[in-house]
């Protein structure tokens, strides 16, 4: 089974950056699974753009590239 592909529009963009200048907790889905970490960087990992989160109950840093992605929302502003 293949899941959808989340396509970014630069008002997504523009949201998910903001969540990482203010430290904000951003659930994304990737493979089926739902994370919810909190946005610290966005960067390259293999030629494409990726969120640098961090999980709030064991503080590991997970790297998720944005074309990976199915689906991202901000938790709270």
């Amino acid at each position: 089974m293949t899941m959808k592909k989340f396509r970014w529009t630069p008002s997504q963009m523009d949201r998910l950056e903001h969540a990482v200048r203010k430290g904000l907790r951003v659930a994304v889905s990737r493979r089926g699974t739902e994370f919810i970490v909190v946005a610290v960087r966005l960067t390259q990992k293999d030629g494409a753009d990726a969120l640098v989160g961090h999980l709030p109950m064991t503080g590991d840093e997970l790297v998720f590239r944005l074309q990976d992605l199915e689906s991202f929302q901000v938790i709270g502003d």
